[in-house]
């Protein structure tokens, strides 16, 4: 790692700990929830916490004169949840066998599945080597630990096949994203599809804003305390039916808010006056990142409307290149969000269960491979796109 060989790794409790500017500088610009006040901000608001199971053990390598390198956002797990890459039979098994699967490290963006560096490096001809340093930091903390494991989740496909390099498992799995294919407009986007689905588009979307439904967009300095309020109404009771109980709390919002509010773009549904529905994103340099949706009132199609719809019209006409939707969710793909592969990588430290683990990830690999492929053939485009 030429001068970098002297770089010194230590763990540190707390984003504060770290200078914003400069752990910033090795996030980049691109990606809004990697960046240090996102991040600061689930801590500061009580969402990622010990009490809550993210007991915060960051990253961070830095050369002989202090200066940061590349950090790691990671966490000590008492639990798997708020993390949308599944290891709940992992731990079933490895805890039926007599071992403790948790507490187990976990390099993330909390309750966020959306792909980002996690091996934050500064730009140059030293990141590689950085990101290489990072990895085995990483482990030999979970050594240290005693923990059964060191887990980064939604990492790039170039850290995937790099932590490959260096002996971690590789996990795939897939979410549905909306390309960009140079529209001015969404009749644009319509044109591309087929017939029948494009008939089947318009139709929901037309559907959606009968009974008086309007569209408001909420973004930077017009964003209030009204709106938060609006919309954790719509919040608490996504999450009390998704969950048992919402991850982040009412002071997140507000926060966020005040300390991200350009990236933060609000899409409510309104009727007679009132909002009724909305949408939480977060906007990067080329991305839309739908987050969270609720409703006091449903409406058909309504969803669907707010959370991809506009999304799209709102990505085009700001030059973005995706949308991002979440996780999970078949029914995207007939509304013109393609298949798209994400990527984990563990770090197992018992070798009978690292072995068994990744029996199972070589199978698992070729089955979410093979639907990609199946699925992008139910792709709604025109054939031959």
């Amino acid at each position: 790692m030429g001068d970098s060989e002297k770089a010194v790794i230590s763990v540190r409790p707390a984003m504060s700990e770290f200078d914003a500017a400069e752990w910033d500088a090795c996030a980049g610009p691109d990606n809004p929830f990697l960046r240090h006040a996102f991040l600061e901000t689930l801590e500061e608001s009580g969402s990622a916490r010990p009490e809550t199971g993210w007991a915060p053990h960051h990253l961070a390598l830095e050369d002989d004169s202090g200066t940061l390198l590349g950090a790691v956002p990671m966490y000590l797990k008492s639990h798997s949840q708020g993390e949308y890459v599944f290891d709940h039979q992992w731990a079933a098994a490895y805890e039926r066998a007599g071992g403790d699967y948790y507490p187990k490290l976990l390099a993330a963006v909390p309750f966020t599945p959306v792909t980002g560096w996690r091996l934050l490096a500064r730009p140059g001809p030293m990141a590689d080597a950085v990101r290489g340093h990072l990895l085995d930091g990483a482990a030999e903390v979970a050594r240290r630990l005693g923990v059964s494991s060191a887990n980064i989740n939604f990492l790039t496909e170039a850290e995937w096949k790099l932590a490959g390099s260096r002996g971690w498992l590789q996990r795939m799995d897939q979410q549905f994203h909306w390309e960009n294919r140079g529209y001015g407009s969404f009749d644009d986007f319509l044109d591309d599809l087929s017939s029948r689905k494009r008939k089947t588009l318009r139709r929901e979307r037309r559907e959606a804003l009968e009974n008086g439904i309007e569209v408001e967009f909420v973004t930077g300095s017009d964003l209030a305390e009204r709106h938060w309020d609006a919309f954790w109404e719509f919040y608490q009771d996504t999450g009390s039916r998704k969950w048992g109980r919402p991850y982040l709390t009412r002071r997140f919002f507000s926060m966020l808010g005040e300390r991200m509010a350009e990236a933060v773009v609000l899409i409510f549904a309104k009727r007679e006056g009132h909002y009724v529905a909305g949408a939480l994103n977060l906007k990067g340099t080329d991305a839309l990142y739908g987050r969270y949706w609720g409703c006091v009132e449903e409406h058909p199609f309504l969803h669907f409307e707010i959370c991809y719809y506009q999304a799209i019209d709102y990505a085009i006409a700001a030059g973005l290149k995706r949308v991002e939707a979440g996780a999970q969710g078949g029914h995207k793909l007939a509304r013109g969000y393609v298949p798209t592969p994400t990527y984990s990588a563990h770090w197992i430290i018992d070798p009978s269960f690292r072995k068994a683990v990744e029996h199972y990830l070589e199978s698992e690999r070729r089955y979410v491979a093979e639907e990609i492929d199946e699925l992008g053939d139910y792709a709604p485009f025109r054939k031959g796109e």
